[in-house]
């Protein structure tokens, strides 16, 4: 996959899927593998907090931590697999599983979210936490940077998302009253649960900040009465987005505009922006804020959807480099600097985690029933990095390494606002 400054796909496509004849051949040249190898694998599992895992080599032989009953295997094809493996777990799992040079036996998610529970048990590591903490304050996602990374994640091609998403083309936390409803059904009760939140009343002008492929917007038009204009940098998306709006009739209520969050303009009695935020990056919250501030009435509220953590950090390195550059998801802390400066007041807070497990999950079998449409559409190394990426998010959420925040906020003056949260579950 690309660097930001490369079309999607390129460096991947000159490597070439992986030959299984090329890998087979050098397994054999390996030889068995020595004490060395069996060290260095000890150590990373120590490491990793021990988990209940076993790998296997390509010789056969096994590593495991000492008193641990092993509940998943990871085998290793090759020692420069394994090389790499040890001297920076974090990238190069994911490096080599896309290669074919690593395969895990089994439940995939389980896998991860065992490696996840043995990481938790470990002492953090203080100097690095506040690097990483460091750079990610000094990580600069301004327009240009915004553009290529959104073209390197979005613009992949329409075709590719309808593989596995609804029917609508929804990429954010489905919300599911009962976990048995279904991903369509679950996408809508999250518009509705975004608009109750917000009051919606007819007539009233949005601002969306980040629109996907337009689905909220057309929602929110056509079901509450509302004028929106709809912010996104992604043409993939804006393309399809209008498309829909001319078909339904929603044209005349909908505008899609090609812009960015810090290019919003005019006054609106409600701003919302759903899976958006992770890729602003908290150096720029302030242009954030400013933008939310700029064009929200003196009543103005408005809701931001997000996937968060529990405290500042930075996002899995290989998914950062190979899936979602420039991504971002903050702590509640650094949201609050969106409200805090800007007279905003947060009026509602709610963490919907094992909503948006529910939702990886019926994407990870969307894909993985699709798997050989992605694999001819791209090639193998394309198809398994996108299904760890999706695998390793399940295995984020269920485990709590990963959140997924909703924050209603308003003017600190506003006092047209709900008395309590009934509105919120009324049908």
């Amino acid at each position: 996959m690309s660097e930001p400054n490369q079309p999607p796909m390129t460096a991947s496509r000159q490597r070439g899927p992986v030959n299984a004849a090329q890998v087979a051949q050098g397994r054999a040249s390996q030889g068995n593998a020595n004490f060395v190898d069996r060290w260095l694998l000890q150590r990373m599992l120590v490491g990793l907090g021990r988990p209940p895992i076993r790998i296997r080599l390509w010789d056969g032989s096994q590593v495991s931590p000492p008193g641990v009953e092993p509940e998943a295997e990871m085998r290793i094809g090759d020692r420069g697999a394994l090389y790499r493996l040890v001297s920076d777990p974090e990238l190069q799992f994911g490096e080599g599983f896309s290669q074919g040079r690593i395969e895990v036996e089994g439940d995939l998610v389980r896998f991860i979210e065992l490696v996840y529970a043995g990481l938790m048990r470990t002492q953090p590591d203080t100097l690095s936490y506040r690097l990483r903490n460091r750079l990610n304050t000094l990580r600069r996602n301004g327009l240009d940077r915004a553009r290529r990374n959104i073209y390197h994640h979005y613009d992949i091609g329409n075709d590719f998302y309808r593989l596995w998403l609804d029917r609508q083309l929804v990429y954010t936390c489905a919300y599911f009253p009962t976990p048995e409803l279904d991903l369509e059904a679950a996408q809508v009760a999250k518009f509705d649960h975004v608009a109750r939140k917000l009051w919606l009343r007819p007539g009233e002008r949005v601002v969306e900040a980040g629109c996907g492929w337009g689905a909220l917007a057309l929602h929110l038009a056509r079901n509450y009465g509302v004028q929106v204009r709809a912010y996104n940098i992604s043409r993939e998306q804006l393309a399809y987005a209008r498309e829909r709006a001319r078909s339904e009739g929603l044209d005349a209520q909908v505008e899609f505009v090609e812009g960015d969050y810090r290019e919003i303009t005019g006054d609106y009695d409600v701003f919302v922006s759903v899976g958006m935020l992770e890729h602003v990056g908290t150096a720029h919250y302030a242009e954030l804020g400013a933008a939310m501030e700029r064009c929200l009435r003196p009543e103005g509220r408005g809701l931001i959807h997000s996937i968060g953590r529990d405290c500042p950090g930075s996002l899995n390195r290989w998914i950062e480099r190979r899936i979602f550059p420039g991504a971002q998801p903050p702590a509640i802390s650094e949201m609050t600097t969106l409200f805090e400066p800007w007279g905003f007041s947060v009026l509602d807070l709610e963490n919907l985690r094992l909503h948006y497990a529910r939702t990886l999950e019926h994407w990870l079998d969307r894909f993985d029933a699709h798997a050989a449409q992605v694999r001819e559409q791209f090639d193998p190394e394309f198809e398994r990095a996108w299904r760890l990426y999706l695998a390793g998010s399940v295995a984020a959420f269920r485990y709590g390494t990963l959140q997924l925040f909703q924050v209603v906020f308003s003017r600190s003056q506003c006092n047209a606002i709900p008395w309590n949260r009934a509105h919120i579950y009324e049908s």
